[in-house]
């Protein structure tokens, strides 16, 4: 099936010529965009369009964690962060708690800013070492 859609083209391409640090970083902006979307359904009453954009950024916390490489010894830490995002998630929804989506908002934009200076860095190293050849 053919994608009639420039904006889709553009978006599937992205995916599919992304760097896996790049699509951690679509990640991250991912859940943030489903956590904001959560809180201003609930400020909105309506709380099918809040549990399902609750449930998107679950599941992106949870791709989250299962992409984590465990060799890493800070994998551990981020884990328990990942698992206490995923529960304020939880707890947001249920309780209809703006305050527990902002909670779990913080935490994913300070990995997305940490994440995006790490590609940063890295792509500076890259573009140095290319300067060398």
């Amino acid at each position: 099936m053919a994608i009639n859609n420039p904006y889709a083209m553009y978006q599937n391409n992205s995916v599919n010529t992304s760097t896996p640090g790049e699509l951690t970083l679509m990640l991250y902006n991912g859940c943030l965009k489903f956590i904001h979307q959560a809180k201003r359904a609930l400020e909105q009453g309506n709380i099918e369009e809040k549990n399902i954009a609750t449930q998107k950024a679950q599941a992106i916390v949870n791709e989250l964690v299962v992409t984590l490489d465990r060799s890493v010894p800070i994998s551990e830490n981020m884990t328990v962060l990942y698992e206490f995002v995923n529960h304020r998630l939880i707890e947001g929804n249920i309780k209809n708690d703006n305050k527990m989506y902002d909670e779990a908002a913080e935490i994913i934009t300070e990995f997305r800013d940490t994440w995006k200076q790490v590609i940063q860095i890295n792509r500076s190293k890259q573009y140095a070492n290319m300067d060398g050849i």
